[in-house]
């Protein structure tokens, strides 16, 4: 296989992979929703950050042995669903309890809770912690590196590939929830959608605490 069929091979793969709704299109669309676009691409850059760390890993053979070991793969998985499930209860709460009006809100963005930095770590942790992405490269990368090529630049590359998709369907992503952003301030519409992603993410913790 040459390295330009195999970059396509994977862009096609890992584009697929991207468009599938997930826990990253939810996490990117309530962020956006709420007016806090600069935490938005916060969240997208720590997404891609951990997709890197995950790529680098795998193509330096570290997540192979993360895989092999069941009880560091148990552990890792355990984790990152207690993660995601405290995230998903946390929404499932606040929404319960009520949102605060406009005017305070508008109050608390401008204070700084619009931070790239907070997104980062956000979208950072919610990668690291979900072992599947580590299993998905060590099943997948492989495949796509050709005889003879060298396994960790190869990886990096694909890796890239895999990431600029990412930021491209992201940018997608923040521009449509930008038009419904009107609507989804008023506080009716944010319970509800703190309501959705809160359970889609609960949804992808339990699944994640039950999955072997």
């Amino acid at each position: 296989m040459a390295i330009s069929s195999a970059l396509w091979s994977f862009a096609l793969v890992v584009g697929l992979l991207t468009l599938t709704p997930g826990l990253d299109t939810a996490l990117i669309l309530r962020t956006s929703a709420l007016g806090r676009r600069r935490r938005a691409w916060g969240v997208v850059l720590g997404i891609q950050t951990g997709t890197l760390v995950w790529g680098a890993f795998t193509s330096l053979g570290v997540t192979a042995l993360l895989t092999a070991s069941h009880l560091a793969y148990t552990a890792l998985r355990w984790i990152g669903a207690a993660y995601l499930i405290w995230m998903g209860a946390r929404m499932l709460r606040d929404s319960f309890r009520g949102l605060p009006t406009a005017d305070a809100d508008d109050t608390f963005l401008a204070a700084g809770a619009d931070s790239v930095s907070g997104g980062w770590r956000q979208g950072t942790l919610t990668n690291l912690l979900n072992p599947k992405m580590g299993a998905f490269y060590v099943a997948v990368l492989p495949q796509f590196i050709p005889p003879g090529a060298d396994h960790f630049t190869m990886g990096l590359l694909l890796t890239t590939v895999h990431i600029v998709i990412g930021l491209l369907w992201s940018a997608v992503l923040i521009g449509f929830a930008r038009v419904l952003q009107g609507w989804l301030r008023k506080p009716q519409a944010r319970r509800l959608l703190d309501r959705i992603t809160g359970t889609v993410i609960g949804v992808f913790g339990i699944r994640l605490a039950l999955t072997n």
